[in-house]
């Protein structure tokens, strides 16, 4: 099930992020990884969250989706696989036909994921949004105009 999250899902939200970051994202500094934890703990409980859970009711996965723009997509790495992040994605593509995302060209999981789910490769920057010597992938859903 797919839900509107609030600020009480934070919490949960964050250890997915952690959970999920631990898994995935080796290639992050130890600096560079404390730095981006703060960062999202501070700006979750504010974030336009979507929430996934499980037959029991636990979040298993979260996005925040914005303006058009999945600007995170994270599932409990105990749960990869089990469909919660594609999920996601269809609800992201009933709030706009043609989402974009970005994704770090390090981490190996996400760009086969969202190029499975029908996105295409729009461009690239050897930089994150915040300066850091990460590349990341533009992605958009179908075919971008």
């Amino acid at each position: 099930m797919i839900r509107p999250g609030g600020p009480t899902d934070a919490p949960r939200a964050f250890a997915i992020w952690r959970a999920a970051v631990d898994a995935t994202h080796g290639f992050l500094s130890t600096g560079d990884r404390a730095g981006i934890a703060g960062d999202v703990e501070t700006m979750l409980p504010q974030a336009p969250l979507w929430i996934a859970e499980d037959a029991a009711g636990e979040p298993q996965a979260f996005m925040i989706f914005m303006d058009g723009v999945i600007e995170a997509l994270f599932v409990d790495p105990a749960v990869h696989g089990s469909g919660f992040g594609s999920a996601l994605v269809r609800h992201a593509l009933t709030l706009d036909p043609a989402p974009r995302v970005d994704a770090n060209e390090q981490a190996d999981n996400a760009l086969p994921f969202y190029e499975a789910r029908g996105f295409v490769r729009t461009g690239r920057s050897e930089r994150d949004s915040a300066g850091r010597p990460y590349p990341i992938i533009h992605l958009q859903y179908g075919r971008p105009s």
